[in-house]
C-alpha cells in the first residue's frame, strides 16, 4: 500500500471518525477485523514501553509486519528531502529497508557518498546496494562522529523512540551542515495500525520536541506528514 493511500485511510479514521467511537469497544472490533490481535498488541506495547527492555522492544519491531509496500514517505515528502541535500556526504537514520537512501542515491549523482543505518537491517537489505554503507546501531547512540555527515535525514523514526530528546540530540551531533526529519500528522489514539510512542497533530505539536530550533529552519505540512528542516553550524 503506498503512503499516499494509508494517508486518505488516516484522514477518515483520525479526522472524521469521532474520537468517541474510535476509543470504543466498536472501534476495537473493527480495526481487529483487519488486524486481529495485533491492534491489542499496539495499544498494550504504548502502556509499557517505558518499562520494558531493549530486547523487548526489538522484539516488537522485529515481528511488526510493514503496512507500505516499499517507503513510509510519500512522493510528496520524497521530492522534497532530495531538494533538500547538501553537500557530499549522506546519511538515512532509521533507514529501514533502504528505499530512500537508494533512491536518493540513482537519482541525486554518484558523486555523492551515502550511508543507510537502523536499528535492523536484514541481510537484503545490505546487499541491495554494497556501494552504501549500511550501519547497525540505535538512534540514540549513533556509532559516528560529531559533524560526520553533511546532511542527515530521519524519516517516520522519531514517532517510534521512547526517548525522543537523546535521538534528536544524536541526530544534531552528527548532522555538519543540515538535518531533514519527517514524522506524520496524527493524532493519538488508544487503537492505531501501528507501535507509535509520540503523535504530532499539528506541525506546531512537532516544533516542541525540536526544542530549541535553529534560527534557520523550515516546519510545514505535506500531506498528513511534517517536514523539518535545519540547518546546522558546526563548531
Amino acid at each position: 500500500m503506498k503512503r499516499e493511500t494509508v494517508n486518505s485511510i488516516r484522514f477518515i479514521l483520525e479526522d472524521v471518525m469521532p474520537p468517541v467511537m474510535r476509543d470504543s469497544v466498536f472501534g476495537r472490533w473493527l480495526f481487529r477485523l483487519y488486524l486481529g490481535d495485533r491492534i491489542d498488541e499496539m495499544a498494550n506495547f504504548r502502556k509499557k514501553a517505558p518499562h520494558i527492555s531493549e530486547e523487548e522492544y526489538a522484539a516488537v519491531y522485529n515481528d511488526y509486519e510493514r503496512i507500505m509496500d516499499e517507503t513510509d514517505n510519500s512522493e510528496g515528502c520524497i521530492e522534497a528531502i532530495s531538494e533538500s541535500l547538501v553537500g557530499n556526504n549522506i546519511c538515512d537514520v532509521g533507514c529501514g529497508t533502504g528505499y530512500l537512501v537508494r533512491r536518493l542515491k540513482r537519482e541525486n549523482g554518484k558523486d555523492r557518498t551515502y550511508c543507510g543505518c537502523d536499528l535492523i537491517i536484514d541481510d537484503e537489505t545490505r546487499e541491495s546496494d554494497p556501494a552504501i554503507t549500511w550501519t547497525r546501531a540505535p538512534i540514540e547512540s549513533l556509532p559516528f562522529a560529531d559533524n560526520a555527515f553533511d546532511t542527515v535525514i530521519c524519516t517516520h523514526v522519531l514517532e517510534h523512540v521512547l526517548d525522543i530528546q537523546a535521538a534528536i540530540r544524536e541526530l544534531r551531533r552528527i548532522a555538519k551542515n543540515r538535518l531533514v526529519v519527517v514524522v506524520p500528522r496524527e493524532r493519538e489514539y488508544i487503537y492505531t495500525f501501528n507501535p507509535h510512542l509520540h503523535f504530532f497533530p499539528y506541525a506546531h505539536s512537532f516544533l516542541r520536541v525540536m526544542k530549541p530550533p535553529r534560527s534557520k529552519f523550515i516546519c510545514k505540512l505535506i500531506g498528513r506528514d511534517i517536514f523539518f528542516v535545519e540547518d546546522i553550524d558546526a563548531t
